[in-house]
């Protein structure tokens, strides 16, 4: 059936065009020929096919715009019999006996619009002539579109100011008498299509009227062209009978385009001047107009206005637009109690973009829009509702936008509590947002009181989600956020010492409660930020008396290990120990013994009860001594200590070539250069003749496993210890040593159960080259150096 109906509107408008066609060529041929009598009666016909009432509107509008056409060339032909003589006045009569009244006013138009050109009576007579007998067409089709075609041929005539049809002293009175008279007819014709049909086409008919809706429109613009329409005329005369059409005729399509239309077609300005009247209208409006979004645009075109230049704001203090708009919107959403959430949330988003455009420096204004935010709320929970939850992430971004910076946000009493009604997925949204806010502003937070409210708001990034939707989240995008929060850790920062350690420990409070996954991710950035404050204190504190220099470290040394201590529910040895190390490093430059020494015990401890994993065991020794190798700070019983506990560790480790090299690293715990106090040669040679007997071994169990006494790669890796520290001037590593190591390594490369190493032979002819340079060199160096004896292995 719907086919069928497509189909007939077809062929009824094929009929009308060919209709309209072939009166149009009659009608052609009789202006050829100067036939008037005939011109005027094929235009009446061919006008005629514009009575129909069988085509959609458009269907009609393809059919009128063919009429529109050939009307303007019937309107050239009549200017021209004007000016050969033909009376205007007779002409104008003489149309009025066409048969049809359509036709007719079709025709009376094109000859008034050459009436009022030829200027031979006033503009406004004519005008008002038209628009009132224009109401003889009442069918909501046919009269759209004659009073249409009214408003085109006459909108560059109206005796306006300035304009060559301008009148007496009221002119621009008329004027705007005449546009609102016929947008005032217009419209009604255009609700009236509402009502009719039959209830089940009413979406037909609601589609129908969207398609028509300029030609209604299409007035207010025409109106606000009218040059003389100053502030004062808008205010009195044009704005309040446009508004009263548009709140009487009690129709939701209309109400909300013609608000629409009032708003971009008119100056801001003038909205401004007349805030209060365009706001007064919105709560009369139909429960269904989508008074949101009519508001909203209104504040935009406000927001860009303010924009533009500094100069406006005072006119916005003035008028106090603010308290009108955030009433109005009060109002609107007290009328409307079905509004949804989303809308509501909508209307205070643009209130709020409007007020940090407009009042940037009222922080009042925008925890009070906030806090009407809130009270919409109150009671729903966490909003599930997806466009409201954006609509609320976008308000929260606002100020973020605005200010650069969170310090903002922080004094807003409101903003905390508005994030509550955030889902959890939605609150770890905004806390992102916050924390790249930060990031891309570099934000420095400075009090502890700052740090307290800033992680209550990322609490979402920072305490663990519930399962079903943890496992959701990817393990990329989880490491990305968990990363910006270190990011952001590392940022605090406060130049008085006791209000860094209170930071510190507000800090430890929010992210102790991020379990297991998360204390990885933001433990250490904590423990290096703080460790960085501590060696700066240490540099700045090096003239004040030593209890005093010594207190404030001990303090921040006692809340760190506390915090690496919760590592332990993870577990990840491994980043404990270093944490631990890197904690006695720091401690040994602010010359506290004591503590470095806890920290180490701390570390052997883990190494000892957790460390388990053979490769960990490996990376975790030669950090150990890599640490102790720079301390200081210890005695002699506290070194020796350690250094005993590492050397043993080393000399345990599962694999021997593992044992072999950290036995030889520790030979650098018994000489440091720049440690005179720490240089036994004794001890050196021990480990270093202590890593031969373990590579031997090596090579023993691969000869006895394997067949091949295996690589010598360890050897020629303790030739170039006894090499450092035969450089050292290590009196016990002399050239004695140096040579038959040499030796050992060459017989080694030369057995027949020898395993070939491309990498061994490669190193140590490396080594051997090295032994050439230095001899090279001559001096002190080159008679050290010169009684080695050494041959390059060629295989």
């Amino acid at each position: 059936m719907i086919t069928s109906g497509i189909e007939d509107e077809e062929k009824w408008l094929a009929a009308g065009i060919a209709g309209l066609q072939q009166n149009a060529f009659y009608m052609h041929r009789a202006l050829d020929s100067n036939n008037m009598k005939d011109a005027l009666k094929y235009s009446a016909q061919m006008l005629s096919e514009l009575r129909t009432s069988k085509l959609s509107p458009h269907k009609y509008y393809e059919l009128y715009m063919r009429a529109f056409d050939e009307l303007r060339k019937l309107e050239m032909f009549f200017r021209e019999e004007t000016k050969r003589g033909c009376s205007i006045v007779e002409l104008y009569e003489l149309v009025q006996h066409a048969g049809n009244i359509l036709p007719r006013l079709y025709l009376l138009c094109t000859v008034g619009s050459v009436y009022i050109k030829s200027k031979e009576a006033p503009s406004k007579d004519i005008l008002k002539d038209l628009v009132e007998m224009c109401r003889s067409i009442q069918h909501p089709l046919r009269g759209l579109f004659l009073r249409s075609y009214l408003s085109q041929v006459s909108r560059d005539k109206l005796p306006d100011i300035g304009s060559e049809y301008e009148g007496d002293a009221d002119t621009v009175m008329d004027a705007v008498e005449f546009v609102l008279q016929n947008f005032t007819e217009m419209n009604k014709l255009w609700v009236r299509m509402q009502h009719q049909g039959l209830a089940r086409e009413k979406e037909k008919r609601e589609k129908e009227r969207s398609e028509l809706r300029d030609l209604v429109g299409k007035n207010l613009h025409v109106l606000s062209q009218i040059e003389g329409i100053d502030l004062d005329l808008y205010k009195d005369m044009v704005l309040p009978r446009v508004l009263e059409q548009v709140v009487n005729c009690k129709d939701d399509i209309a109400q909300g385009y013609l608000m629409d239309c009032i708003i971009q077609v008119f100056p801001d300005e003038y909205h401004l001047q007349t805030l209060e009247t365009l706001l007064g209208a919105c709560p009369q409006f139909q429960p269904s107009v989508d008074i949101k979004t009519v508001l909203a645009r209104l504040m935009e075109r406000l927001s860009n206005y303010a924009a533009l230049s500094a100069e406006v704001l005072p006119e916005f203090f003035q008028v106090e637009a603010f308290a009108k708009l955030n009433n109005a919107i009060g109002k609107v959403i007290e009328a409307q109690e079905d509004m949804p959430i989303a809308g509501a949330v909508t209307l205070y988003s643009s209130l709020l973009t409007f007020t940090l455009q407009v009042h940037p420096d009222r922080l009042d204004y925008v925890d009070q829009i906030l806090g009407a935010c809130i009270q919409k709320l109150s009671g729903k929970g966490k909003l599930k509702d997806n466009k409201a939850t954006k609509q609320i992430v976008s308000l929260l971004s606002a100020p973020l936008e605005k200010y650069k910076d969170i310090d903002t946000a922080l004094k807003l009493s409101n903003y905390p509590r508005l994030m509550e009604y955030l889902d959890d997925a939605t609150s770890k949204e905004m806390a992102n947002v916050l924390v790249q806010n930060i990031l891309k502003n570099k934000t420095c937070i400075s009090t502890a009181e700052k740090v307290e409210a800033l992680f209550e708001l990322m609490k979402a990034l920072i305490r663990d989600l519930d399962e079903d939707v943890n496992d959701e989240l990817d393990e990329d995008d989880f490491a990305e956020e968990q990363n910006s929060v270190a990011q952001l850790i590392q940022m605090l920062h406060n130049d008085d010492p006791e209000e860094m350690l209170k930071m510190i420990c507000a800090v430890k409070k929010h992210i102790l409660t991020g379990g297991p996954k998360r204390l990885p991710f933001t433990i250490p950035p904590l423990i290096f930020n703080s460790l960085k404050f501590v060696r700066r204190l240490h540099s700045h504190d090096e003239n004040a008396p030593e209890e005093e220099a010594s207190a404030m470290p001990k303090n921040f040394f006692q809340i760190l290990n506390q915090i690496i201590e919760a590592l332990s529910i993870v577990p990840v040895p491994e980043l404990a120990l270093k944490l631990y190390l890197e904690c006695a490093e720091a401690a040994n430059d602010s010359d506290l013994e004591p503590v470095a020494y806890e920290f180490f015990t701390q570390a052997y401890i883990l190494y000892e009860e957790e460390i388990s994993d053979s490769k960990a065991q490996v990376t975790a020794i030669h950090l150990i001594i890599g640490t102790l190798q720079r301390m200081h700070i210890f005695g002699v019983e506290n070194r020796d200590t350690l250094t005993h506990k590492a050397t043993g560790y080393s000399a345990k480790l599962l694999k021997k070539p593992d044992q072999c090299r950290a036995v030889y690293a520790c030979s650098h715990l018994f000489w440091v250069d720049d440690q005179d106090n720490i240089k036994d040669g004794e001890r050196v040679l021990l480990c270093l003749k202590r890593a031969l007997r373990i590579a031997n071994a090596a090579q023993q169990m691969s000869n006895a496993t394997r067949g091949s006494s295996g690589s010598v790669l360890l050897f020629i890796e303790i030739l170039n210890k006894y090499l450092y520290f035969f450089e050292k001037e290590v009196s016990q590593i002399n050239v004695a040593s140096v040579q038959s190591l040499i030796e050992l390594i060459t017989t080694e490369m030369q057995s027949e159960n020898a395993t070939a190493d491309p990498a061994a032979d490669a190193f140590f002819a490396s080594t051997l080259r090295h032994i050439q340079f230095q001899k090279d060199k001559g001096g002190a160096v080159g008679e050290k150096y010169e009684p080695i004896r050494h041959q390059v292995i060629i295989k």
